[in-house]
């Protein structure tokens, strides 16, 4: 018996679990996803502005100053945030079956987790200046990281984590 089968996930004969594929495809889509929602939502008409925006994290307001760098900073630290959360989920998915039995209501819990810990932890332990925005912008964010986050990652996970 393979080690899919005993850990009851979904195997094609002869097809082996390829995590790392996950990973790739779940971050890759998800970055993509979240940068182009990020541009289209908060600067269409100056794009390049949202990378300098994550590069803030580690630069402060001084990032906007910077140019390139601080693009090519900024959509780095956006990508690696991706990819990490698609290799915590592709990773907890090894033990908790249900993440794969059940992609699609995990991942939109899953994006859920991972809006609040960007919000909660990653963004106030960063330089990112404090501000405010309106409540509509947050409610709009914390559903697109159900969709454009969580579940692409979830459904990457199912397809070739297991």
């Amino acid at each position: 018996m393979s080690f899919a089968a005993e850990q009851g996930r979904p195997e094609a004969k002869g097809v082996r679990p390829r995590p790392l594929l996950s990973i790739a495809v779940g971050g890759l889509i998800v970055g993509v996803i979240d940068m182009v929602y990020a541009i289209a939502v908060y600067s269409p008409r100056a794009p390049l502005r949202i990378p300098q925006a994550i590069a803030t994290g580690l630069l402060g307001r001084r990032s906007f100053t910077l140019g390139f760098s601080s693009i090519a900073l900024g959509t780095v630290c956006h990508f690696v945030i991706a990819f990490g959360a698609a290799a915590v989920y592709t990773l907890a998915s090894r033990r908790l079956t249900i993440l794969i039995r059940r992609p699609v209501l995990c991942g939109l819990v899953y994006g859920a987790l991972v809006y609040f810990f960007m919000h909660w932890v990653v963004i106030p332990l960063s330089a990112v200046p404090p501000g405010h925005s309106p409540l509509i912008y947050k409610v709009c964010e914390f559903v697109e990281h159900w969709f454009g986050v969580g579940l692409p990652i979830a459904l990457a996970a199912r397809r070739w984590a297991s």
